[in-house]
C-alpha cells in the first residue's frame, strides 16, 4: 500500500511542477480553444489554452515506471495504449489551433483510429489475457465474442470520457475519483502494477484540477480526454473488469447515452428531449451553476465507486 500512496504522491507533485510552465508556454504560443459559438454560455472561455493532457499525462508515465515491478510488458502496454489515444486527440487538437475552428478530425477519422487501437488490444487480450469478465467474483467466459465486445467497449469508454470533457473540472474531476476505487478494487482482485497505473493517473489528474478547475487556466483538450478515455478501458479490459467501469462510471454511461438519445431523437422528430447534450449541457441550460454540475457528478460517482468497493470486500470476506 505505500507504493501506491507514494506512485500518487509523486505524480501529483509532477503534475503540479509542471502545470505552471505548460500553462504559460500554451499562452505565449496560442496553443488556445475555439468555443463552439452555440455554446453561448461558454463564451467567456474562448482564448483559454488547450492541450493541457501532458500536465497529467506525463506525471503519470513517469511515476508509473518509477514504482512497476514484475513483468513490465502488461503494464508498458497499457501505457502505450494510453499514448496512443492521446497522440489520436494530439492530431485532433493541432488541427483545431492551428485552422482556429472547433472541429479537428472529421468524426470517421476519429472512429477509424479508436477502432484500430482497440482492435489491436482486443485480439491481443484474447490470446494473452482471456475471454472471461469478472463481476463481484463471477467469472463469465464469452469466448471469441470478447474480441467485439473489447472493441466496442474501448469506443464506448474513449467517447464517453471524451464527452464528458464539456465542464472545468468535470472530466477530471470524475475520472480522479472513478480512478481512486478503481485502483482498490484492482489491488484487492487483479494485478499490483494495474492498481499502480491507476493510482498514478489518479494523482496527476488531481495535480492536473489545480489548473482545470473553475475557472479554468487550461483545457485537457482531446489530447487528455482520449487518453484518458484509453487509460480507463486499458485498466478494465487488461484486470478483466469491465463489468465494473459502468459501475463506478455511471455518469461517463449517461452522458454518453444522453448525447446518442439527442442525436437519434432529433434525426427522428427535429424535436430535442434536452435543452442541449450531453447533459451536463441541459443543466446548464436550465439554470444550474457550473461548479454545482461538477460537485453533484463527482458526490454520485463517489457514491458509485463505494457501492462497487463494498461488493467487493464482501467478496473477498473482508465484510
Amino acid at each position: 500500500m505505500l507504493e501506491f500512496f507514494l506512485v500518487f504522491l509523486i505524480a501529483l507533485v509532477l503534475a503540479v511542477v509542471l502545470g505552471f510552465p505548460v500553462v504559460k508556454l500554451s499562452k505565449k504560443f496560442h496553443l488556445s480553444q475555439t468555443i463552439l459559438h452555440y455554446v453561448d454560455n461558454h463564451a467567456g472561455k474562448s482564448g483559454t489554452p488547450t492541450m493541457g493532457g501532458f500536465i497529467f499525462l506525463l506525471p503519470m508515465l513517469i511515476a508509473s515506471l518509477i514504482f512497476a515491478k514484475g513483468k513490465f510488458y502488461l503494464p508498458i502496454l497499457i501505457l502505450l495504449i494510453t499514448l496512443g489515444y492521446g497522440l489520436l486527440g494530439f492530431l485532433d487538437d493541432f488541427i483545431k489551433i492551428k485552422y482556429r475552428k472547433n472541429e479537428g478530425l472529421k468524426p470517421y477519422q476519429k472512429i477509424i483510429g479508436q477502432v484500430s487501437l482497440a482492435s489491436i488490444v482486443a485480439v491481443f487480450a484474447y490470446f494473452n489475457i482471456g475471454s472471461s469478465l469478472n463481476l463481484f467474483g463471477l467469472e463469465l467466459d464469452i469466448g471469441l465474442f470478447i474480441i467485439p465486445f473489447v472493441i466496442f467497449f474501448f469506443v464506448a469508454v474513449t467517447n464517453a470520457v471524451n464527452l464528458t470533457d464539456g465542464l472545468d473540472g468535470l472530466a477530471g474531476g470524475v475520472s480522479f475519483v472513478y480512478l481512486l476505487f478503481f485502483g482498490v478494487i484492482i489491488a484487492l482482485v487483479s494485478d499490483f502494477n494495474f492498481a499502480l497505473i491507476a493510482f498514478a493517473l489518479a494523482g496527476a489528474l488531481l495535480g492536473f484540477l489545480l489548473f482545470n478547475c473553475y475557472p479554468a487556466k487550461i483545457f485537457m483538450g482531446d489530447t487528455g480526454s482520449l487518453a484518458l478515455g484509453g487509460a480507463i478501458a486499458s485498466l478494465a479490459v487488461f484486470s478483466r473488469l469491465e463489468l465494473i467501469m459502468p459501475i463506478i462510471g455511471l455518469l461517463f454511461v449517461v452522458t454518453a447515452l444522453s448525447d446518442v438519445i439527442q442525436v437519434l431523437y432529433y434525426k427522428k422528430t427535429h424535436k430535442r428531449v434536452f435543452k442541449m447534450a450531453p447533459l451536463h449541457h441541459h443543466f446548464e441550460r436550465c439554470g444550474v451553476n457550473e461548479n454545482r454540475i461538477v460537485a453533484v457528478y463527482i458526490v454520485i460517482t463517489i457514491v458509485c465507486g463505494l457501492g462497487a468497493l463494498i461488493g467487493y470486500l464482501f467478496v473477498a470476506g473482508v465484510l
